[in-house]
């Protein structure tokens, strides 16, 4: 494989990865407060609340994601491996 496909092949899979970690991520936020928390809170903290979730998740997720590339390119190196996703217009 060349170093072009294990960039696209990368790609594809960090972002069913990603996918998949924030699912799990929202799904537990949101059952931990379904359980414990939305009774209290009237109807539209709730509303509110889940958007903080939904946000948090996001945020989290792109936090996990990051310390992972950090700690990967630190092990491996990676530019070894993968070509670079975009090319330099300037350079011919």
């Amino acid at each position: 494989m060349n170093k072009r496909l294990n960039s696209v092949l990368f790609i594809l899979g960090a972002t069913i990865a990603n996918i998949v970690v924030m699912s799990v991520l929202f799904l537990t936020f949101f059952l931990f407060f379904a359980r414990f928390l939305a009774p209290a809170f009237p109807v539209w903290a709730n509303q509110v609340t889940l958007l903080a979730i939904f946000i948090g998740t996001v945020l989290l997720t792109y936090y996990l994601y990051h310390r992972f590339m950090r700690w990967l390119s630190g092990k491996y190196p990676l530019e070894h491996y993968f070509g670079p996703l975009f090319k330099n217009r300037w350079k011919r």
